[in-house]
């Protein structure tokens, strides 16, 4: 079995695969103070929750936005398994071509889902990460990753609201009853919602008129499954499991 980590700026997603069957999916909390043995511990509970031992698994993969933590989850993942763990990074083949201004600033997160998304069909596609950052891949017809796109993600500007307004308070990131709001709550949802929904479609249509034509755009992430459902582009393809499965993918190009 690999085990896969990704660790965002929000949640660590931990993964486990069976050959090319994830085992499971669950997240926890990213705490930028904990240590080793914390997080030794939580990643010892979710594999024992699935009925695993630390010495089912033959090898694991970390993915990582947060390099102030990289080395203590490191450092937990091979206490546990008294194994090696791999670092996606310089070094770390990937198969990926890369035709941006400096490749070494590409994330580790885009480059992974890239690879996943490449080992399952071929471009042009577009890759939408609705983290704590919502970030958009683009890969051309070439198969080569030309770019993308940053922008606050959901969280963020949900947070951003209540923290810099006097009134305006915490809410649940859920569908109003009706678009236009006819309550403060309402409209924030719906602002929140549809705004979102509306910026992906912006974006996408942004994407298709430069590259000159229609793309495939794959969502992941979070808070995919909530504001995708909702945008106009009625064929954006929701897949959770993006990122893990390209960790496995590099995993097993450099085993």
């Amino acid at each position: 079995m690999v085990l896969a980590i990704d660790i965002g700026n929000t949640n660590i997603v931990i993964g486990c695969f069976q050959d090319d069957k994830i085992i499971f999916v669950e997240r926890i909390s990213t705490n930028q103070t904990g240590t080793v043995l914390e997080f030794a511990v939580s990643f010892k509970s979710v594999l024992e929750i699935y009925g695993l031992k630390s010495n089912d698994i033959e090898g694991s993969i970390l993915s990582s936005v947060v390099p102030s933590i990289t080395g203590v989850v490191k450092q937990a993942v091979e206490k546990i398994t008294q194994k090696s763990c791999m670092i996606v990074g310089p070094g770390v083949k990937t198969g990926l071509r890369i035709a941006i201004d400096n490749p070494a600033q590409l994330g580790s997160d885009m480059a992974i889902g890239a690879v996943a998304a490449l080992d399952q069909m071929n471009g042009p596609l577009v890759l939408i990460d609705m983290g704590t950052a919502t970030t958009v891949s683009v890969i051309n017809n070439k198969n080569e990753f030309i770019g993308g796109m940053i922008m606050p993600g959901v969280a963020i500007s949900m947070e951003a609201l209540n923290n810099k307004t006097a009134q305006l308070p915490k809410i649940a990131l859920e569908p109003p009853k009706k678009k236009i709001g006819s309550n403060t709550i309402d409209c924030m949802k719906s602002g929140m919602i549809y705004g979102f929904a509306g910026s992906i479609d912006g974006l996408l249509d942004h994407i298709e008129e430069e590259l000159g034509m229609p793309v495939t755009a794959i969502a992941t992430g979070g808070l995919s499954e909530i504001i995708v459902p909702h945008c106009r582009h009625k064929n954006i393809i929701i897949d959770d499991t993006l990122l893990l499965r390209g960790m496995r993918i590099v995993y097993l190009k450099n085993k």
